[in-house]
């Protein structure tokens, strides 16, 4: 399973509350995989550098045709920034056709926990289902 590890592209303050995302993106068939994860290392390109983003981690399952997704933002409205901003918005209306399923999920914590854990990110997601 392909990962790319969590980064800090701007680090958090001390003593603050994060916003923290996690997402589970299934496309409907293999042959969409390879689309999908370009489309995807270009939104990672982007969170590299957008304002607010405190960390980021993915994961591939690209014989599942899942991608898991792991973020933490300064606020809520530097993550709406980040969905609204290009590339990602034009990368989520094109993809949309070929998603099978997403779920989402979003809770806020100390910004000293960071990183969050994998396993911590897929049980919120599974207490979603």
């Amino acid at each position: 399973m392909p990962t790319l590890p969590w980064i800090t592209p701007h680090a958090p303050r001390p003593g603050t509350q994060v916003l923290v995302m996690a997402s589970r993106l299934e496309v409907r068939r293999l042959r969409d995989v390879p689309r999908f994860f370009l489309k995807a290392m270009a939104a990672w390109r982007q969170l590299r550098t957008a304002p607010g983003a405190v960390g980021a981690s993915l994961v591939a399952e690209p014989l599942r045709r899942t991608f898991w997704t792991l973020s933490a933002w300064e606020s809520r409205d530097s993550l709406n920034a980040y969905v609204r901003a290009e590339p990602h918005h034009s990368i989520m209306t094109s993809l949309r056709s070929v998603m099978a399923g997403s779920a989402f999920t979003f809770w806020e914590g100390p910004a000293e926990e960071l990183p969050i854990s994998w396993e911590e990110a897929r049980r919120r997601l599974a207490e979603q289902s």
